[in-house]
């Protein structure tokens, strides 16, 4: 099963100026909990984000860039190079960016959203979620309170 995992706003907004718009706490533990032990697939961009490679997580790059190496990651040109490295993980995880999410839409059999209530000014947006090929299943809203300055709600979709 791959699985898109993201939090975007209600305009579909994702981060500005390769970071996030937004510090939500609870989203990120439960990004570490769902991911953990899996192949996490991203572009390039994203990979750069990071201050140093999650742990207990295998990283796949995607990038066009030749000679693009890095010690902690395997590096590929396509999202379907990256889903046959992780063919044996019964679960990997598509965690952005935007571009990625636009290809993962094609192979996805699961999403993992969390709508953060808000729209924010951004560069990079989740792509529309076609609810002909989405089935809603599982909802969790969660207030805002002293360590969240959003509410958002965890969304789980998957392909009719």
């Amino acid at each position: 099963m791959i699985t898109m995992i993201a939090a975007a706003a209600e305009n579909n907004a994702l981060g500005k100026d390769q970071d996030l718009v937004w510090h939500l706490p609870d989203d990120f533990k439960r990004f570490k909990k769902l991911t953990t032990g899996h192949h996490i697939i991203m572009g390039r961009k994203t990979f750069e984000t990071f201050p140093k490679p999650l742990p207990n997580r295998t990283h796949i790059i995607i990038t066009r860039k030749d000679n693009y190496l890095k010690k902690d990651a395997t590096v590929v040109s396509s999202l379907e190079k990256a889903l046959e490295f992780a063919k044996n993980d019964e679960q990997p995880f598509i965690i952005g960016g935007g571009e990625i999410y636009k290809l993962g839409m094609e192979v996805a059999d699961k999403i993992e959203l969390t709508r953060v209530h808000g729209t924010f000014d951004a560069d990079t947006f989740f792509p529309e979620i076609d609810e002909e090929k989405w089935k809603l299943v599982a909802e969790e809203f969660h207030p805002k309170d002293e360590k969240h300055d959003y509410a958002f709600t965890y969304l789980t979709y998957v392909r009719k």
